[in-house]
């Protein structure tokens, strides 16, 4: 709910009444004046899924082709794409972040925008949708709801909205005409409670919601960054050292921001738009929180080269914004005597140019895993992820009791023992026979508590066993003898170095 405390927030509801058609003429411009349809082959037939501009005031939409085809003899028809439309309302959400980084898709033909705290206009965001060839109508409204509702409709007051702006079923629409509610001006002087009882608490929300009484706030496409710095450039920047000269300058007002915050970023992001409505993104993720520019910047010369399609600066770029998406405490560090880096940071920063080079998910290390099951005891994370540890480190001059190669699943053998519950004297794996020299065990592990209490979890004995080749195994006897199974299997589960 909104609060008398909190600012008022303002959204933009933009609404493109032709993006199918238009999406079409694009590529096709020849058909800008000619009226076409767009069709869908469904069980029922072929009907018209969307119509151009120029076939608008016939009213084709929703019939079948042959009824469409009679009304106009000369009816251009294309195949509807419903994926390219929707790829095409991403790109232009893509396009409107250069006004605002919290824009949201709106149902299959519109965008939202959070005008709260940024400086632009309506009819700029319009300019821009018209540059690209979408036509498009925007309202402003102190909810995303109301934003929407205005801008599709084209009315200016809320109260003026048809029964339709509920969005509701067929048949509630149908049932508020009959009972003389066409507007959401008369729908609001009802109480809530009786509404909410006659037409489902859904149509009570939305009511509220268009109102202002309510505001859900949008979900943008990508989350809002904890800092972000732009430049707007008076003139497009033709050249990649120009756009990287823009970011250094960025780059010293975030280190400024996250030393005021006491704070180092973990990631940060470069959005390029460039003046034909290209938008170029650029992540870099570092293991340890930072704000040295110099750093960002040689990690971003890393991440540029490492490209497989260059970075092309096209007709310019017109906008270029740093982002810092993930923030951390960061306290001074204590250089070493020499003044020199402490190896930490030595060990990071090779950490971060191998994950610039090769991609944040090939560089990895173990983590714990909350489970006493070996194979589900550790697991792999990319090695910028939090909460992340190591194998228990061995006990000094012992050998460690875990492998660092795990089998997946474990692997079955063939095993000799003296007595059937004791450890083994020989085993055979991939056909060749390892006879062994010394064995340590059992170590015994157990199902979970819930898969024994089923009947399901069998005891597994485990043994470090060396052949006489001085190799290392981890072998397992599965199930206890005569208690849980009559005849126990043997598997190898891991190997040590």
């Amino acid at each position: 709910m909104t609060n008398a405390s909190s600012p008022t927030r303002h959204y933009l509801g933009v609404y493109l009444p032709w993006l199918p058609a238009e999406r079409v003429i694009r590529t096709r411009a020849a058909l800008r004046d000619t009226p076409f349809a767009l069709i869908n082959t469904t069980a029922g037939g072929i009907r018209v899924a969307a119509v151009s501009p120029a076939a608008a005031p016939l009213g084709l939409v929703g019939l079948a082709l042959a009824d469409a085809r009679a009304r106009l003899p000369a009816l251009v028809t294309v195949e509807h794409d419903p994926a390219a439309d929707v790829a095409l309302q991403a790109w232009l959400a893509d396009g409107c972040e250069r006004f605002t980084p919290s824009v949201a898709v709106d149902g299959s033909n519109g965008l939202l925008l959070d005008m709260t705290g940024c400086s632009f206009e309506a009819d700029a965001v319009i300019a821009r949708l018209a540059h690209h060839g979408v036509t498009a109508r925007a309202a402003i409204a102190v909810t995303p709801d109301a934003a929407s509702a205005l801008a599709e409709f084209a009315v200016g007051e809320i109260s003026t909205l048809p029964i339709a702006a509920l969005r509701a079923d067929t048949d509630i629409h149908r049932a508020l005409r009959r009972a003389g509610l066409t507007t959401i001006g008369a729908l609001a002087r009802l109480p809530r409670a009786p509404l909410a009882a006659r037409f489902g608490a859904a149509v009570a929300t939305r009511l509220t919601r268009l109102l202002g009484d309510a505001d859900i706030r949008l979900i943008p496409r990508r989350a809002p960054p904890a800092i972000v710095r732009d430049h707007r450039a008076a003139e497009p920047i033709l050249t990649v050292a120009g756009a990287t000269s823009v970011i250094d300058r960025l780059l010293i007002q975030v280190a400024a921001d996250l030393a005021a915050r006491g704070h180092g970023g973990r990631a940060f992001a470069v959005t390029l738009f460039r003046s034909d409505g290209h938008v170029a993104r650029l992540r870099i993720d570092t293991s340890a929180p930072t704000r040295s520019p110099a750093l960002i910047h040689r990690l971003l010369d890393e991440r540029i080269a490492a490209l497989a399609d260059p970075l092309d600066p096209g007709f310019g770029f017109d906008h270029v914004r740093l982002a810092v998406l993930v923030t951390e405490p960061l306290a001074e560090a204590q250089l070493d005597l020499d003044g020199g880096s402490i190896a930490a940071d030595a060990v990071a920063a090779l950490i971060d140019r191998l994950t610039t080079r090769l991609g944040a998910s090939r560089v990895r290390r173990l983590a714990i895993g909350d489970s006493h099951i070996p194979e589900q005891a550790a697991f792999d994370l990319a090695i910028g992820a939090r909460d992340i540890a190591a194998w228990p480190p061995p006990v000094a001059g012992e050998p460690p009791s875990r492998p660092l190669h795990l089998f997946t699943p474990p692997q079955r053998i063939e095993v000799i023992a003296e007595v059937p519950d004791g450890p083994p004297r020989w085993f055979r794996w991939h056909r060749v026979r390892h006879d062994v020299t010394c064995a340590e065990g059992p170590e015994r592990i157990a199902a979970e508590w819930w898969r024994r209490r089923d009947g399901q979890g069998l005891t597994r004995d485990y043994y470090r066993v060396e052949n006489v080749h001085g190799r290392r195994f981890w072998l397992f006897r599965h199930g206890l003898y005569g208690d849980e199974v009559a005849l126990p299997g043997w598997y190898l589960h891991g190997l040590f170095a």
